[in-house]
């Protein structure tokens, strides 16, 4: 059945998934408007009914997903859970569903970023501070001896650990969805375990 009278939100959210493939795949400059048109079956200069050119796309790709896992990880401790063990298994789902579904994502994220202009990328930034402080709160109620900075650090590289499956090899090489979302989820609560077992940096003495 065509899909030539669908919402013009499924539309752009069909552009705005080829986009991300094609640009993680070629590269933002390797790609061209008519190639992502020919991906979802409209001509090229069809795309500018929904999208300025390829820089809008890209700005809506990269704000707009730091948006959905700032507002998601917010969902999850508005939520809670009957410990704060649960709210931080919780934000790791989550977080496992956004590396194993949106790969993509994350390879534009780390190319081309720096492409984006300097209020989109501002706002960017922003989003992942709020989202990092969210996790560093949840972690420091699971494991309070370690200090603000070290939590923070663990969040970071948990996040560096999750990120990482675009670098994982080829799908077929790895586990199954399910079986890899319970080894990420293992690794992640194994690293923030690590950072329980670190002693609290001392004050600086006075001079």
């Amino acid at each position: 059945m065509s899909n030539a009278h669908a919402p013009a939100t499924s539309r752009r959210e069909q552009i705005l998934k080829e986009a991300a493939r094609l640009f993680a795949e070629r590269g933002f400059h390797g790609v061209g408007v008519d190639e992502i048109g020919a991906a979802v079956g409209i001509s090229g200069p069809g795309l500018y009914r929904h999208f300025a050119g390829k820089d809008a796309m890209l700005a809506e790709l990269l704000v707009g997903i730091s948006e959905r896992l700032l507002e998601g990880g917010r969902m999850r401790i508005a939520e809670g859970g009957e410990s704060p063990e649960a709210v931080l298994d919780a934000l790791i789902d989550g977080h496992i569903d956004f590396a194993l579904d949106d790969r993509p994502l994350i390879t534009v994220h780390d190319r081309e970023l720096d492409r984006l202009r300097e209020a989109d990328r501002k706002r960017v930034r922003q989003l992942q501070r709020q989202y990092v402080e969210l996790w560093v709160a949840v972690v420091r109620q699971v494991h309070p001896g370690p200090s603000e900075s070290q939590a923070r650090a663990a969040v970071h590289a948990v996040f560096g650990l999750l990120n990482s499956t675009p670098h994982l090899g080829r799908p077929g090489a790895l586990p199954g969805r399910t079986e890899m979302a319970q080894l990420l989820h293992r690794l992640a609560l194994g690293a923030f375990g690590a950072v329980a077992a670190v002693e609290p940096a001392e004050p600086a003495a006075a001079s």
